[in-house]
């Protein structure tokens, strides 16, 4: 993030003393990205580093590495219903990976409890970002309180130490890992790294975290450690690792609501790039495109056609998590959750006979909610757990004797 935050008390100046308690030093931490050269915070903790453990790492009896079918290796269209997906455990070890590559991993999340009491998290390989399907709760960090609700992006950059406390009985979570950090795209910032006013995002509508007193206390606190793609160690902490008395700088969670995506409409279709929320890398030499499809009014040429036409790009992987099902190149065949996968190696278009049928929603407010990322020269995978959700037929569909119309009445639009 361009726009630099503080919470608490610490020093003005970087590397010099300071005391939260009386005659007790305080620690300095930089937490950075890209070396010493990216986006970096200075977290000052009232006494002890976070590097002091009381007990020897070990293997946690958990992890999260993909692993995949037979069928990951046919090029095909993959339709994962992520509603189906049974909801349980807690919201640490609940994470079910479901499409992965060498840069991206996406995984669905729909606990039923908190975190475990004086356990935490760290991913140590990947940043991420939520979105809230379902669900209300507090992500707990040393960088303080981010309260979370339906239709929110969470982002929470590579190492940050966190807990998730639920407030609602369950949640429903998109998660999306990535080995780049995740920003506003460059090109809606100016020089001095504010958004352009041509821009469809706004920094300054970004929620940051509350810093709370902190936290001075002994005892065994659990930190599991996310690394090598999924596998999980547990360190353990002789001090309570809140204990950050201030913070500031340009690295840090934030919630961003998907309605605060402004959507540009214009006379004719617009093409993906135009509903960009995020980005990871450089695009779109490699990383990601992160897309927010929200309602908005629909093209009013009077020969428009709202529903995309068909599309092969050969250098993306594109998947698309379905809020709602009034996207309406797909009705008939989605469902809330729906999570298609399209590899770039095959094109994709509008089923049945959505072209024709958009027509008649030109000039108007669609009920659209859709979250859509395309990779940039990555190739994804379906996992195991993936494809056991898939619609199986899901690769022949595109063909009329295989169509199902929508149910009558429906008239909500793409």
């Amino acid at each position: 993030m361009a726009m630099i935050v503080k919470k608490g008390n610490l020093p003005a100046t970087p590397h010099t003393e300071f005391y939260a308690i009386p005659d007790v030093l305080a620690l300095e931490e930089i937490h950075g990205s890209y070396g010493f050269s990216g986006s970096w915070s200075r977290k000052l903790h009232v006494r002890s580093y976070p590097t002091e453990q009381v007990k020897q790492p070990v293997k946690a009896d958990f992890d999260f590495i993909p692993k995949t079918p037979a069928e990951a290796d046919v090029l095909q269209p993959f339709h994962i219903l992520t509603g189906e997906m049974l909801a349980g455990g807690d919201a640490l070890r609940a994470r079910k990976p479901i499409v992965f590559g060498s840069n991206t991993i996406f995984s669905i999340i729909k606990p039923t409890k908190s975190f475990p009491a004086n356990e935490f998290f760290r991913n140590g390989e990947r940043h991420e970002i939520y979105f809230v399907q379902e669900g209300e709760g507090v992500l707990q960090s040393e960088y303080g309180n981010l309260p979370f609700r339906k239709n929110v992006y969470i982002v929470v950059p590579k190492g940050t130490t966190y807990r998730i406390e639920m407030t609602s009985k369950s949640a429903y979570f998109l998660l999306i890992e990535s080995v780049k950090p995740i920003t506003f795209p460059r090109h809606y910032m100016n020089r001095e790294g504010q958004a352009t006013l041509m821009s469809p995002v706004v920094e300054t509508e970004i929620e940051t975290p509350e810093l709370l007193p902190f936290i001075d206390k002994r005892g065994e606190f659990s930190i599991f450690v996310k690394h090598d793609y999924g596998k999980m160690t547990k360190t353990t902490l002789g001090h309570h690792p809140f204990d950050v008395c201030g913070w500031e700088g340009a690295l840090y969670p934030f919630v961003f609501d998907v309605k605060n995506h402004h959507g540009i409409a214009r006379e004719i279709h617009t093409a993906p790039p135009v509903h960009q929320t995020f980005e990871a890398g450089s695009v779109p030499f490699n990383g990601f495109s992160l897309c927010s499809f929200v309602p908005q009014m629909e093209g009013w040429h009077p020969k428009d056609i709202p529903a995309p036409y068909a599309h092969y790009n050969v250098d993306s992987d594109e998947c698309m998590f379905f809020c709602n099902t009034s996207y309406g190149a797909r009705k008939g065949i989605i469902q809330d959750g729906s999570f298609t996968f399209h590899p770039g190696g095959t094109p994709h278009s509008p089923q049945g006979h959505a072209a024709k049928k958009s027509t008649a929603d030109r000039a108007k407010i669609s009920a659209r909610l859709a979250v859509m990322l395309d990779t940039y020269f990555e190739p994804l995978k379906i996992t195991t757990l993936g494809y056991e959700y898939c619609d199986k037929n899901y690769p022949v569909c595109w063909n009329d004797a295989n169509w199902k119309e929508p149910l009558s009445g429906d008239t909500s639009s793409q």
